[in-house]
């Protein structure tokens, strides 16, 4: 006689009209809270301040972890208890240096930026505002005229190849093979 497996038998047929029964009678209660919560506060009273709503207990020496809601709870989540966006990083001080710490690094204030001239100025303008005045003429349907798009692509073409020409290059510099790593 060999013995019937989990896969050979055949799925038993789910009683439908009991479990809309049970889905329907249950319809309008609001599922039991898990042990050791408490309960929201409502919308209105988020500005009272009660003690046995929403807030953590006080932690124990036998159970440090019992304040911390579990994963997933919707604790976490109620309005009027704190979130992620809650936290604040504590301010250091001198006194959290040690031996192995050398200190706090303050970067040096960066140089100013050097003044664009007016052709890369304009070479800019041209290459951010050829495609954008394609975009606006295709957004309020104007006709694509040849001076329009020769305007459009003309402008994006020019001031991208004024940019590349006007880089610099580091052929310039002359060869000095002496130099070699830096420490």
């Amino acid at each position: 006689m060999a013995e019937q497996h989990d896969a050979d038998r055949e799925p038993q047929p789910i009683d439908e009209e009991a479990a809309w029964a049970a889905i329907v009678a249950g319809y309008g209660e609001e599922p039991a809270d898990p042990p050791g919560a408490k309960p929201f506060k409502s919308v209105d009273d988020l500005a009272l301040l009660e003690s046995d709503v929403n807030e953590s207990p006080e932690p124990s020496a036998e159970k440090p972890d019992e304040d911390k809601p579990a994963l997933g709870s919707s604790i976490t989540f109620a309005p009027g208890v704190g979130g992620p966006r809650d936290y604040q990083v504590a301010e250091a001080s001198d006194d959290d240096l040690d031996e192995s710490d050398e200190g706090h690094f303050v970067p040096p204030e960066p140089p100013p930026l050097p003044e664009a001239d007016v052709t890369a100025k304009f070479a800019w303008l041209a290459v951010i505002g050829g495609p954008v005045l394609m975009l606006v003429a295709v957004l309020l349907s104007w006709d694509m005229t040849w001076w329009l798009t020769t305007l459009c692509v003309g402008g994006f073409l020019g001031g991208f190849a004024t940019l590349v020409a006007r880089m610099s290059h580091d052929d310039d510099l002359p060869d000095d093979p002496g130099r070699g790593a830096v420490v």
